[in-house]
């Protein structure tokens, strides 16, 4: 009996033996499309969609401080940048204005006579100076 017991091998099963399983059986598996807005990550969230979770809120958390504070400082920027730019302009063309001015009334107006010239345009200064400050408005109590 004992022959019998130790020249029998464990039964194995064979290939032939299994039951076979086609590849056709088991549907494919395919991923489900991503949220379009993303929900608060739940305590029951796999590992898998956390990551794209967080990255979605940075996203949207940058995107609103832009929208919020990024734009509108670069608006106001760029109105500084370009009211210096016109400001820097504008003194230059005046200069030129009264330079071409006293130009012209010195060689075609008084014939070489740079004081009169000079005084002319003084004297137009003066009288928009005058008509300026005669506009003013009176000081109130507050103010002065």
């Amino acid at each position: 009996m004992e022959d019998q017991a130790t020249n029998q091998e464990p039964a194995v099963p064979t290939p032939e033996s299994a039951p076979a399983v086609t590849p056709a059986a088991a549907p494919p598996v395919t991923p489900a499309p991503a949220p379009i807005n993303p929900t608060p990550v739940t305590p029951g969230a796999s590992q898998a969609e956390w990551p794209a979770r967080v990255a979605d809120t940075i996203e949207d958390v940058v995107e609103s401080v832009h929208d919020r504070l990024v734009r509108p400082l670069t608006l106001v920027a760029r109105g500084v940048v370009f009211g210096i730019i016109i400001v820097v302009m504008a003194l230059v063309l005046a200069v030129l204005a009264v330079v071409a001015v006293v130009r012209v009334l010195d060689v075609y107006a008084f014939g070489g006579r740079v004081w009169a010239s000079d005084a002319l345009l003084g004297a137009v200064l003066v009288a928009a100076g005058v008509f300026a400050w005669s506009k003013r408005g009176a000081r109130s109590v507050e103010e002065g």
